[in-house]
């Protein structure tokens, strides 16, 4: 196991992608933090915190549960409890997630968020992005990268649920003491 982020340096990353959000977007009117669920929604938190602080507005966080939306769950699953406790509609909306590998969870929540309305604009905020692309879709705002093999993983840690932040590698062998 290898650690590439203790509490501090995902700190940095989450201010670091808090201000290239706000240059992107030209400041923060219209922005909406969308955080995917679990990990997603306590960094969307976080960022919100700091644009809190930065910019002293208040952006709007929804919650996103992308499970019946996934391309690997059966057809007939029901999609119907989808509720982001935020209008997106014509505003400019950043998907968190803690972990971007194949673009299958971004794409699953592009297509929940367009059942719940029309954004004006849609980019993607990710803590790390290990590559491994099966679809072409890329982040916008990325923490740090880290080249992995199909044998490893990475696990984010965030003091919310894990009593801790960091973001770990995990070789397969490794994976039951995690």
């Amino acid at each position: 196991m290898k650690e590439f982020y203790d509490a501090m340096a995902m700190k940095r990353a989450l201010t670091r992608i808090t201000y290239e959000i706000v240059e992107s977007n030209k400041g923060t009117q219209d922005l909406v933090l969308i955080g995917i669920k679990t990990r997603g929604v306590y960094l969307a938190r976080r960022i919100a915190d700091q644009l809190q602080k930065l910019e002293n507005v208040a952006v709007p966080v929804g919650e996103l549960d992308v499970t019946n939306y996934r391309d690997d769950r059966r057809p007939d699953a029901a999609k119907e409890n989808l509720r982001l406790g935020v209008d997106i509609n014509d505003k400019r909306v950043v998907l968190v997630d803690d972990v971007f590998f194949t673009g299958r969870t971004i794409r699953a929540a592009m297509d929940a968020i367009m059942d719940q309305g029309r954004p004006k604009r849609v980019q993607v905020a990710v803590l790390v992005d290990r590559g491994h692309r099966e679809l072409p879709i890329r982040p916008d705002f990325v923490g740090k990268n880290i080249p992995t093999s199909m044998q490893e993983r990475v696990k984010v840690n965030v003091s919310e649920t894990d009593g801790q932040d960091s973001v770990v590698l995990i070789k397969q062998g490794e994976l039951a003491q995690a």
